[in-house]
C-alpha cells in the first residue's frame, strides 16, 4: 500500500514538472481545423487545374505561367493565414478555459524552435522558385514543416513528434515521386492533421473538460 502511495506521488510530481516545462495549451481542435483548411486549399488547386485542363504532373515538366503561379501563391497565402489564425484562436481559447497563460517561457521556446526551421524552409522554397524548381516546393514544405514539429515537440506534447515524422516521411517520398506532390501535400497537411487533431482532442481536451 505504501509503495502504491509513493508511486502515485512520483506520478504527480512528474505531471507537475511536465506542466512547468511544456506548453500545454495546444488544442486538438486547431489540428482538425488546420487539416480542413488544407483540404480546402488542395481542392481549390485541383479545381483550378481542372478548369485549365491541366494535371498536377504537368507542373513538374513545364514552366508555370504568371497566372498559375499567382493563383497558387494566393491559395497558399490564404491557407497559411487561415491555418495560423485557427491555431491561435483555439490555443488562446484552451488556455483561457484552463486559466493558463498563453505567452510564457514555454510558449516562447516552442515558437522559437518551430519558427527557425519554417523560416529556413521559406527561404529555401523561394530559392526553388527562383531557379524554376517549383515542383519541389510541395516536398520541401512537408520536409521543413515536419522538422519544425519535431524540433518543437520538446516543448509541448510529445505526440507532435509523431506528426512531424509523418510529414518528413511524406516529404521524402514526394521528392522522388514528383507527380504525386499535391497528393502528398494533401495527405500531410490535410489528413494527418485531422487524424492528429482528433487523437489529441480525445486524449487531452475531452479529458480536461471532464475534469473541469
Amino acid at each position: 500500500m505504501q509503495d502504491d502511495d509513493q508511486l502515485q506521488s512520483l506520478r504527480e510530481i512528474r505531471n507537475i514538472m511536465d506542466r512547468s516545462t511544456r506548453f500545454q495549451s495546444l488544442s486538438g481542435l486547431s489540428g482538425i481545423v488546420v487539416g480542413l483548411v488544407a483540404l480546402a486549399g488542395a481542392g481549390a488547386v485541383q479545381w483550378y487545374l481542372s478548369v485549365q485542363g491541366m494535371q498536377y504532373a504537368e507542373l513538374s515538366r513545364s514552366n508555370l505561367s504568371f497566372t498559375t503561379a499567382l493563383y497558387l501563391g494566393v491559395v497558399a497565402t490564404v491557407v497559411l493565414m487561415l491555418a495560423a489564425g485557427a491555431a491561435m484562436y483555439f490555443t488562446i481559447l484552451k488556455a483561457q478555459k484552463n486559466r493558463q497563460p498563453v505567452w510564457n517561457t514555454q510558449a516562447r521556446r516552442l515558437l522559437a524552435n518551430i519558427c527557425l526551421p519554417l523560416a529556413v524552409g521559406g527561404v529555401f522554397c523561394g530559392a526553388l522558385l527562383y531557379h524554376s524548381l517549383g515542383y519541389l516546393v510541395a516536398p520541401a514544405t512537408l520536409l521543413f514543416y515536419g522538422l519544425a514539429l519535431i524540433n518543437g515537440s520538446k516543448y509541448t506534447f510529445v505526440d507532435l513528434h509523431s506528426l512531424g515524422v509523418g510529414e518528413v516521411f511524406l516529404g521524402l517520398v514526394s521528392c522522388f515521386l514528383i507527380d504525386y506532390g499535391l497528393l502528398a501535400w494533401t495527405i500531410g497537411f490535410g489528413l494527418l492533421h485531422i487524424v492528429y487533431g482528433t487523437m489529441m482532442y480525445y486524449k487531452y481536451d475531452s479529458k480536461e473538460r471532464g475534469e473541469a
